[in-house]
């Protein structure tokens, strides 16, 4: 904290305006905080200086015509528009681990929010204290240690988004320096970890990852990206059917791979092997594709929600008992059929919506407050991977 006291800048009317104009532009420019930056720092120093980071332009030209409006000098506020030069002109990198952490603040201690795999293609916006703040290509905003990423030049990028690729499709994998699994490791793998193919043999596949290391890969592990992209069909079936491979998986808050995944992590992955983006956490996958109508009198019908449901529909509950129906989401699960779920609650598993069935989720039908589906629907914020930028590989 600065020099002078914090009891001061709190009584300073001009801080308080500042607070008020941050607030405003905030309420009318970032709707939701995960996918937008507007954020007000105090800098140090013997007065109140402070500087602003954000990644919306319009928000900024707001903030600044609402400061001359109020009579605030200019010179107090530094407006910092994200990327900024801290990622020295650098904008895009790529994973180069199997299962990148990003977290809410640049620090290892900080709070899990999401992981993202090898390969993904992510918006570099900052730099700090060892640190990238990185946007995903679900649009979600948070920090990643700086060895989990590769940065890439706009010639480096293009060479790599038209390369050859291959995507691992087992669970688990591991890429060696010779092709012989009893050669040296390079790093473990998993499912949806994408990688530059380089040439291949019978047995295995010689790849290159973001950052230059060569290696190779059992071939039974991985197929080619473009080949893997054209068979993907998105059907409740085949959604099913990769939510059930994850089944007795760890729950993780903020995991999103096999190595463990929180409910939104769940079903973000099993749409994502079916060549599906959808949003990253429940309470924004709430807010997308069809709603279903499962409620009479703002309470779960179950008779309407068995007739109304259909395999691959996304379930969405509250936190706590009998919650409204404008309650905020903090679960969701995969619709099976027959009245059955699946979803990731201190593991993955199947549980139903009805209370005479053995595996009956009592707390969690108490709680079911919307469905939607999304298969079959035109969403912007379900955005096929095949026609999504960080995916396209350039070919025709």
């Amino acid at each position: 904290m600065p020099s002078f006291a914090k009891s001061n800048l709190a009584d300073s009317a001009e801080y308080k305006k500042i607070l008020q104009i941050t607030e405003q532009t905030i309420q009318q420019f970032i709707p939701d905080k995960r996918t937008a930056i507007f954020e007000l720092k105090l800098l140090n120093g013997s007065s109140p200086h402070y500087q602003v980071n954000t990644t919306e332009s319009a928000a900024a030209k707001q903030f600044s015509q609402l400061l001359v409006e109020n009579h605030i000098p200019r010179t107090k506020i530094a407006i910092n528009l994200l990327p900024d030069s801290s990622v020295e002109g650098k904008v895009t990198g790529i994973v180069n681990l199997s299962v990148a952490n990003l977290r809410v603040e640049p620090s290892n201690q900080s709070e899990l929010a999401t992981q993202i795999l090898l390969g993904t293609q992510v918006d570099l916006l900052q730099r700090k204290d060892g640190y990238y703040r990185v946007r995903t290509p679900e649009g979600y905003i948070a920090w990643v240690s700086e060895s989990s990423i590769t940065p890439k030049s706009a010639t480096q990028l293009e060479a790599w988004q038209i390369s050859s690729k291959v995507i691992v499709t087992a669970d688990f994998g591991h890429a060696y320096t010779q092709p012989d699994e009893q050669s040296l490791r390079i790093s473990d793998l998993v499912m949806g970890d994408i990688l530059t193919m380089l040439d291949a043999s019978n047995d295995f596949v010689h790849v290159s990852y973001p950052d230059g290391r060569i290696g190779y890969i059992n071939s039974k592990l991985v197929l080619p990206f473009d080949k893997w992209l054209g068979t993907r069909r998105l059907t409740a079936e085949n959604v099913i059917k990769t939510a059930e491979t994850m089944m007795g998986l760890p729950y993780l808050w903020g995991g999103t791979s096999v190595k463990g995944v929180d409910c939104s992590g769940f079903t973000k992955t099993a749409f994502y092997m079916n060549g599906l983006v959808i949003p990253r956490d429940a309470s924004q996958q709430v807010l997308a594709g069809q709603p279903i109508d499962i409620l009479s009198g703002g309470t779960l019908d179950i008779k309407k929600a068995i007739q109304n449901l259909q395999p691959g529909d996304l379930l969405f509950f509250a936190s706590g008992t009998d919650r409204p129906p404008t309650a905020r989401v903090t679960h969701v699960a995969l619709y099976l059929g027959n009245g059955e779920f699946i979803h990731a609650a201190g593991s993955v598993q199947i549980n139903s919506l009805l209370p005479e069935a053995s595996n009956y989720g009592a707390l969690d039908t108490r709680t079911l407050i919307a469905a939607r589906r999304y298969i079959g629907q035109d969403d912007s914020a379900l955005q096929p991977l095949a026609e999504h930028p960080y995916y396209n590989t350039g070919k025709k």
